[in-house]
């Protein structure tokens, strides 16, 4: 059985994909500081699985305490990192502390991989890293322009980073550039958890439907686009976990030629935030309370992926559809509500 570290694993995605790995067949440890999660998310993980997965509370920026988990477990044989600050607004207000975090925890674990010889690391990366693209939808090969925040600047560099250091090491890896994340396990037992007021659109939508905010904001309504809103590429994170897994699946397999894969990960829809809004309304019956207001800093106008590259090498293929993700959503915040799901101080002070 290949022991895979998850970087990350109390997550959003980290936690779905968690799952996902022991579902088909693999050890799984994480490591988390629990700045940006709770700990508390693999309960629902053993709950779904049966497995109790252990968590290093570390901070992956301090090479010591990281070298320490590579020290108790050198039998790693794959890494998946997540570990990193993901707000485009933040990044915007803080470009330091997202250019420190997210790309000093990267370089400790590819220097700790190298000096235990994992042999497979899968990058968290994202379709930040293309900007604002010429044409839509994009490809792998589709030329990157500028970032338009920090934490898409740290995307850019992440990536360099991964492809310079795999050329001297006898490690592969692949990079996947996911678009934009939603919906909850089917089972209601993990999902999106924010902590503080959230700033991705999904969680700002149940929130506010469920009445923790008491309004939602519509960052721009006068894009180049069919309603004015942005639209983006939205997947469900049951489908961007399993990706994960199939990666890794493709570089134990050595089929590859590249020491450096590339793939993107979107359903291949793009759907507007108007449009997202009023699915969500259909599914639960609920009227949104939400008002427009001016374009956010850091927003590109509209991005879609083309996925035929994922399909073709590592035969994914997305199964959930924007009903699927709006309705595991709406499922995952009305089991919190219910009292059902016990996450210490959660979400405080969001009004």
């Amino acid at each position: 059985m290949n022991k895979i570290l998850v970087t990350g694993g109390c997550g959003y995605i980290g936690s779905h994909t968690i799952v996902d790995l022991i579902e088909n067949g693999f050890e799984v440890i994480s490591a988390d500081n629990n700045s940006r999660s709770n700990e508390h998310i693999l309960n629902g993980v053993e709950k779904i699985t049966g497995k109790k997965v252990k968590n290093y509370k570390v901070d992956l920026c301090i090479y010591d305490d990281t070298y320490a988990i590579f020290q108790e477990n050198p039998d790693i044989s794959g890494i998946i990192h997540f570990a990193a600050f993901k707000s485009v607004g933040e990044s915007v207000e803080k470009p330091l502390l997202y250019f420190e975090n997210n790309l000093n925890s990267l370089i400790n674990i590819l220097k700790c991989a190298d000096e235990f010889n994992v042999a497979h690391f899968v990058f968290s990366s994202s379709c930040t890293v293309y900007g604002n693209p010429d044409h839509i939808p994009v490809t792998e090969e589709t030329q990157q322009k500028p970032a338009e925040s920090p934490y898409g600047a740290t995307k850019q560099m992440g990536e360099q980073i991964v492809q310079e250091a795999v050329k001297c090491s006898d490690m592969r890896s692949v990079l996947l550039r996911y678009f934009n994340p939603v919906g909850a396990h089917p089972s209601a037992a993990i999902g999106e958890m924010p902590l503080g007021k959230p700033t991705n659109l999904v969680p700002a939508i149940t929130q506010t439907a469920i009445g923790k905010l008491m309004v939602m904001q519509v960052w721009g309504t006068d894009y180049p686009t069919k309603d004015g809103s942005c639209i983006r590429d939205y997947i469900h994170v049951c489908d961007i976990a399993h990706a994960h897994t199939l990666a890794l699946n493709y570089l134990l397999s050595d089929q590859h030629n590249s020491k450096c894969t590339v793939f993107n990960l979107g359903s291949g829809n793009g759907f507007s935030v108007l449009e997202v809004i009023t699915e969500f309304e259909r599914i639960s019956g609920v009227k949104l309370n939400y008002r427009t207001g001016p374009k956010r800093p850091g927003d590109v106008i509209a991005i879609y992926a083309n996925n035929d590259k994922a399909k073709q090498l590592l035969g994914w293929t997305p199964r959930y559809s924007l009903e699927d993700m709006m309705r595991t959503a709406w499922n995952w915040e009305l089991k919190l509500k219910e009292g059902e799901i016990f996450f210490p101080a959660q979400n405080p002070d969001l009004n």
